[in-house]
């Protein structure tokens, strides 16, 4: 062969190398992702997945998908970003002040003292017939695909900056901040108001005594610095503290059967390192709230009880008046071995 000849062979050679360069690189797709709390996986467990989804979405789909990180609600607050999610190509990891405007079924996964533990919530969640259909129900009403369950740093505990909590009793004209209408419902059950804050609010309403506590598990306790304005933590673990990943359903739909693949296994990977993550973090965060100089009430088995008996019947009843199909309750108790509960 000449060299003339050779060397336009070569020449045609790298040219389709970069054009081939250039076309993967024209194909890779940002997707946004945006979510509340700081850019900190030590605190933010929710941070902590997205990060990991960062890693695992782009070596899954070899960078044919690359997710663009927004924390701290930089993208807006919880609707905000519900209805970008379902208007544009993107995801969110949303809360049930996200959630419940469109699917308010979620409630009643927030029945008081449903999951003794982080296994039985797992199974509620990844196996349960109810959170098949509240799926279901989301994709319909507004063509939004929910992707996974996210813990957020364990079971809910409550603070205050009063009096130490140990039974009902003492929320006695306490009022307290609340993430939604749920919550609302639950302080009120036990004798407390409750009055709606956004999370980037808390820490100010708690410092100027607009609220007296509110209710988180400890990781968003240390996130937002709450230990600076509030003296007791009760770890009462009332219910599981949870957050949504939602994408947008046409966004998903249009990658083809290989990519959806291997997006959703990284989505899984993601959330199963980020599950066990969390739990091995929680008794550390603990005794970190406790070194700040929080008072930790631990209540009884008999308080605890007290605290069901009297929070479950009046969450239950909440439900109903919210006009929330009794079949819902029946589903999620049946799943949760709680159907007893709803007779």
């Amino acid at each position: 062969m000449d060299l003339s000849r050779k060397f336009a062979l070569n020449t045609l050679a790298s040219a389709c190398v970069m054009a081939s360069l250039a076309t993967s690189a024209q194909a890779a797709t940002t997707v946004n992702l945006s979510y509340n709390g700081a850019p900190d996986a030590d605190k933010n467990a929710v941070h902590a997945f997205a990060t990991n989804l960062k890693e695992l979405v782009a070596e899954k789909t070899d960078g044919e998908i690359e997710l663009k990180l927004y924390p701290n609600s930089m993208l807006g607050e919880e609707q905000e970003r519900m209805e970008q999610v379902m208007n544009s190509p993107s995801l969110n990891i949303a809360s049930f002040a996200g959630m419940s405007p469109v699917v308010p079924e979620i409630f009643v996964s927030a029945i008081p003292f449903l999951f003794d533990d982080f296994a039985s919530a797992r199974t509620f969640f990844d196996e349960g017939q109810y959170w098949s259909n509240v799926e279901t129900a989301l994709r319909e009403r507004t063509g939004a695909e929910l992707l996974a369950v996210v813990e957020e740093g364990g079971f809910l505990a409550f603070t205050n900056d009063k009096k130490p909590i140990s039974s009902p009793a003492d929320f006695d004209g306490l009022r307290f901040r609340a993430m939604d209408p749920s919550q609302v419902a639950l302080y009120e059950a036990f004798g407390a108001s409750g009055t709606p804050i956004p999370w980037t609010e808390v820490y100010m309403a708690l410092k100027t005594g607009v609220a007296d506590g509110q209710m988180n598990p400890p990781m968003y306790i240390i996130l937002g610095s709450l230990y600076e304005v509030q003296d007791y933590l009760t770890l009462a673990n009332i219910q599981y503290s949870d957050q949504f990943l939602v994408g947008n359903g046409a966004m998903i739909d249009g990658w083809d059967e290989g990519m959806r693949a291997n997006f959703m296994e990284a989505v899984a990977e993601a959330n199963t390192m980020a599950r066990e993550q969390n739990q091995a973090k929680v008794d550390e965060r603990i005794a970190y709230l406790e070194e700040q100089g929080m008072e930790v009430i631990r209540p009884t088995e008999e308080e605890l009880n007290a605290f069901r008996e009297q929070g479950q019947p009046a969450y239950l009843e909440w439900l109903s008046e919210q006009g929330i199909e009794q079949k819902w309750v029946d589903m999620a108790l049946e799943d949760a071995g709680m159907s007893d509960l709803g007779k």
